[in-house]
C-alpha cells in the first residue's frame, strides 16, 4: 500500500528540499522545534486529514477518507475530545509525495490543525516527516509499512514488519512452503519488505527462485508472471500495490496459475482490492492484514454497520480504513489521559494508551510510537470477501526496528 517513489533517494531529496534543513526521525531535539499554532481554547478544535482523493492511488486513499470522517463525526456526536467538538479539514495529496507534504505543511502552518490523520505510501509519509518534525506537529500514519522508521512525531497505527511480514513468512514456513518468488512495486515498500524477506529466506531455509519489480501503474504483467510460472516456486510473496494488481492476478490468472498450485501471498489486497480484481480473479489467494471485514467482534461487527449506515451497504471495510479510523480514536484517548492538546504532553502521555478497536486491543508503545497488533491472515472467498484462516493468539509488541530478529541485523530502509 505505501507507494510512490522509484528510489529511496528521489524521495529523501524532494523531502529535503520540500523541509529545508530541520530535523529527521530520531533527532534528540526534534520536538523542541516550534510550539505550533493550533489553537485549542475555543469549543471547536480543528483536526486535519490529507489522502489522495485523485491520482492513481484515489480509489484506495479515498474510502480511508470515509472511516477518518465517521470516527470525527462518531467522537463529536458522543461529546467531543475534552468536551470540545472537532472540524475535520481535509486535503487532497493527488497521489504525489511532494503534494502530500505541501499540504502538510498548510494543514500546520496555515490551517493549525491539533493533529493530522493520513499519509498513504511510505513516499507520502517521508516527504511529510520534516514537516512534522521541524513544526513540532502531529501525523498519525495508519498504514501498514516496512518499518525501520520512528518519530517523535508520528504515530503509526498500522502494522510494522514483525506484525504482518514476519507472520505470513512464518505461515507459509508451516504450512510447506521451501521456494518462494518476489514480486513487487518499484518503489521503498516493495524493496525494503524484501529485502527483509530474503534475509529471512536465508535464515530459514527458503529458496528464493526470483524477485521482480515493476514500475507503479504497470499494466503488463506478461513477462514476469511467465518467469514467475517457469521458476516453479511453492508460492508468490507480492508486494504489488494500486491499480497495478488487477494487471497482475488477471495475467496470473491467464497464465494458467492457480492458488492451489502456486498461491500468492499479498501484503497490500484488501476488500477495496478484491472489489476492484474481482472475486472470481482473486478467490483461494492468501492476504496477510490484522484486520477483515469478516472478524466475528462485538467491535467490529459495530464498525462496520455503522460504516455501512454512514456511506451506503454495498460498501467494505478493510484494514487500512479500520486502522485510520483507530487512530482518531487513538489520539482521543491520549488527549484525554493527558488532559491536554498539547503535542509535548500528548507525547508523555501517550505510551500505555489502550483502546477496544474494531480489529482488536491496541495499546500505544511510547518509545517507537507504534501499536500492538494481531497478526492475521486470510483466504479470499466467492462473495469477495476475506475470511482469517490463521492469527497470532496474541497481540505483537511493535519492533520496527527488527531488534529481536538477529538475522535481520544490517537491514536498512
Amino acid at each position: 500500500m505505501n507507494r510512490i517513489r522509484c528510489t529511496v533517494a528521489v524521495l529523501a531529496a524532494a523531502a529535503t528540499v520540500l523541509a529545508g534543513c530541520g530535523s529527521r526521525a530520531g533527532d534528540e531535539n526534534a520536538s523542541e522545534a516550534k510550539a505550533g499554532c493550533a489553537d485549542t481554547s475555543g469549543d471547536v478544535v480543528k483536526v486535519g486529514a490529507i489522502n489522495s482523493l485523485s491520482g492513481g492511488l484515489a480509489v484506495s486513499e479515498s474510502v480511508i477518507r470515509d472511516a477518518i470522517v465517521l470516527a470525527v463525526e462518531q467522537v463529536n456526536a458522543s461529546g467531543g475530545v475534552l468536551g470540545k467538538q472537532l472540524q475535520l479539514i481535509g486535503e487532497d495529496g493527488a497521489s504525489e509525495p511532494t503534494t502530500f507534504a505541501e499540504k502538510a505543511q498548510k494543514l500546520v502552518q496555515s490551517d493549525c490543525v491539533a493533529a493530522v490523520f493520513g499519509g498513504y505510501t511510505s513516499a507520502s509519509r517521508k516527504a511529510m516527516l520534516p514537516v512534522f518534525e521541524d513544526d513540532n506537529a502531529l501525523l498519525y500514519y495508519g498504514q501498514q509499512y516496512e518499518g525501520l522508521e520512528s518519530s517523535p512525531n508520528i504515530f503509526y497505527t498500522g502494522a510494522t514488519t514483525n506484525q504482518q511480514i514476519i507472520p505470513s513468512l512464518d505461515y507459509l514456513k508451516e504450512q510447506g512452503v521451501t521456494s518462494l518468488y518476489l514480486v513487487g512495486s518499484d518503489y521503498v515498500f516493495p524493496r525494503t519488505s524484501n529485502a527483509i524477506v530474503k534475509a529471512y529466506a536465508k535464515a530459514n531455509g527458503i529458496e528464493i527462485k526470483g524477485e521482480d519489480y515493476t514500475p507503479l501503474g504497470s499494466t503488463d504483467f506478461s513477462t514476469i508472471v511467465n518467469k514467475i510460472r517457469t521458476a516453479d516456486a511453492d508460492a508468490v510473496f507480492n508486494v504489488v500495490v494500486g491499480d497495478s494488481l488487477v494487471a497482475f492476478f488477471r495475467e496470473y490468472q491467464n497464465s494458467g496459475l492457480t492458488p492451489e498450485a502456486m498461491p500468492v501471498m499479498s501484503m497490500c489486497v484488501g476488500e477495496e482490492e478484491v472489489r476492484s480484481i474481482g472475486a472470481r480473479t482473486l478467490e483461494g489467494q492468501l492476504s496477510s492484514w490484522n484486520y477483515y471485514q469478516t472478524l466475528d467482534t462485538p467491535q467490529n461487527a459495530k464498525f462496520v454497520a455503522d460504516f455501512k449506515k454512514r456511506f451506503g451497504a454495498d460498501r467494505v471495510t478493510s484494514d487500512p480504513m479500520e486502522s485510520a479510523y483507530a487512530a482518531v480514536y487513538l489520539w482521543k484517548a491520549s488527549v484525554e489521559k493527558a488532559k491536554s492538546f498539547a503535542v509535548d504532553d500528548i507525547r508523555t502521555a501517550a505510551g500505555g494508551v489502550t483502546i477496544d478497536a474494531p480489529e482488536g486491543t491496541m495499546t500505544v508503545d511510547g518509545e517507537n510510537h507504534h501499536v500492538t497488533k494481531t497478526a492475521r491472515i486470510g483466504r479470499v472467498g466467492a462473495d469477495g470477501l476475506i475470511y482469517q484462516v490463521w492469527a497470532s493468539p496474541n497481540p505483537i509488541q511493535p519492533d520496527p526496528y527488527l531488534k529481536g530478529y538477529p538475522w535481520a541485523a544490517g537491514i536498512t530502509g
